[in-house]
């Protein structure tokens, strides 16, 4: 077109920006931007917008944000696309806070905007919100329930630890579709409801959709949770045979994971030999060695670290984890090597936090916090806490923490991890039955989940934990995970 010397126009970069941003193709991105500006086309409101779109797609949301925030005029769908940005690049707390301003402003959300913020919910776990939206802007408002909404609703349910109230709402769609089903049984299986998913995916099977790969994935990590080991070589046979789709990368880990995490590390490194053509990536040797740690077989992990660098040299939480392997193992010299290796190129531990919802409130701990208003309580209510659950057998798995300190003061660091604090802060704020929630960004910590088991124990109360990886819904000593996380 611009050979022919033909002119674009609004609707032509419109068109255009679109195409980039699904493309994510970031540079031509800002060549048209270019465009734009020598048209004149800057202040028209569909370019704005596509512009919006097109930068926060690619992951340049500060470049979207300022565009947004100098739009005269923003139409819903400029909204949308800025929420839109924020949750898919990780940035759940900005979409939320855009969607409170966006009410300020007086702008009626679209069914688009419910299910982008119901997504922003599923990401923090915030239940209260979610439920707010549901009940309130749905339900209240009369907005019809499609699939779409519909799926997002029980994704959020199920992310933030309501997985009864997710079956509620998946059992009244009108329709069921593949991705229905297939959040549902994720939902399932992050909550360590192995035999739930497993009875939906036979009725996804018997008269439902037919799954997909994505399906498949979910029922793997459903059944690696729960320590269905038969269930997930089944599916897996099925998959290929009955369905007749080709194993990508994401099921071979599910794999690895699910063979890994029930002990059968010889089984786990016969799938990788035999079922994996190609040269196995990191994903799969990371699966493969958090096994080995989990299981404490430091020889195989030794040798699956070798693999795991050599793919990917440059990822510090593989050098992470590698360093947390040989402190169990007592290797102190590699350990001082790789932090030294971490050290040089400026890497830093990813912060643990810990947020716990208190009357539609968020408060949010980190190891050691000593910054609520109320940490001299707090401290002193975890200190008792420690002392009860220590009366009927809890001891601090201090071996795979900081081994330069002395004990006492390895068992101190365990003390104050994040989603301690949170537990007490939550005890000590909240009745007897209520149920205590605390998301965690990082992976729950074995002794920390030893903890939750005995303080369920010894208090009573039920609580629920997610973490990087799954919900552990912590009862009478008992944690819904059976250990397998």
């Amino acid at each position: 077109m611009l050979a022919a010397s033909l002119p674009p126009s609004n609707y032509t970069f419109t068109s255009v920006l679109k195409a980039a941003a699904d493309l994510s193709a970031a540079a031509l991105g800002k060549v048209l931007h270019a465009h734009v500006l020598a048209g004149g086309f800057n202040s028209d409101r569909f370019v704005q917008t596509a512009l919006v779109v097109l930068y926060s797609k690619t992951g340049a949301l500060s470049v979207a944000r300022k565009l947004f925030d100098g739009m005269p005029d923003r139409s819903v769908v400029a909204w949308n696309a800025m929420m839109s940005g924020y949750e898919q690049n990780g940035r759940a707390e900005s979409a939320i806070q855009l969607f409170h301003l966006m009410e300020e402003k007086g702008f009626e959300p679209d069914s688009a905007t419910l299910a982008i913020l119901l997504s922003a919910c599923s990401q923090v776990g915030a239940l209260h919100l979610g439920r707010w939206v549901h009940e309130n802007l749905i339900v209240g408002k009369g907005i019809d329930i499609g699939i779409i909404l519909g799926t997002s609703i029980v994704n959020m349910y199920a992310r933030c630890g309501h997985v009864r109230r997710a079956r509620k709402v998946f059992d009244g769609l009108r329709e069921q579709n593949v991705v229905a089903y297939t959040a549902m049984i994720a939902g399932y299986g992050m909550h360590g409801f192995g035999e739930e998913a497993m009875e939906l995916f036979d009725r996804m099977r018997r008269k439902g959709p037919c799954p997909n790969a994505v399906t498949f994935v979910a029922v793997f990590s459903a059944c690696a949770h729960a320590g269905l080991v038969d269930h997930g070589r089944e599916a897996f046979v099925s998959m290929k045979r009955d369905y007749g789709l080709v194993p990508r990368t994401e099921h071979h880990v599910a794999m690895v994971d699910l063979y890994g995490r029930a002990g059968m590390l010889d089984e786990a490194i016969r799938f990788v030999r035999h079922e994996i053509t190609l040269e196995p990536g990191a994903a799969v040797w990371t699966a493969l060695l958090g096994a080995c740690k989990m299981h404490r077989n430091f020889d195989l992990a030794a040798e699956i670290a070798g693999k795991l660098l050599a793919a990917e040299p440059h990822n510090p939480s593989h050098h992470v984890l590698i360093s947390n392997i040989h402190a169990m193992a007592g290797r102190m010299d590699d350990v001082e090597k790789i932090r030294g290796v971490m050290i040089s190129r400026g890497w830093r531990k990813q912060t643990g936090y810990s947020l716990i919802d208190i009357d539609q409130k968020s408060y949010l701990f980190r190891m050691g916090d000593r910054t609520h208003e109320q940490t001299v309580e707090i401290y002193r209510f975890l200190e008792e806490l420690i002392s009860m659950i220590k009366e009927v057998g809890y001891e601090p798995e201090i071996d795979s923490v900081l081994h330069e300190l002395e004990e006492e003061e390895r068992e101190a660091a365990l003390r104050f991890h994040s989603e301690k604090l949170a537990l007490a802060f939550g005890l000590m704020k909240t009745r007897g039955d209520t149920l205590i929630r605390i998301v965690k960004n990082l992976r729950m910590c074995g002794d920390c989940h030893a903890a939750f088991k005995f303080v369920s124990q010894v208090t009573g109360r039920e609580m629920i934990v997610r973490d990087k990886h799954r919900f552990h819904h912590f009862r009478v000593g008992i944690c819904s995970c059976q250990d397998y996380w």
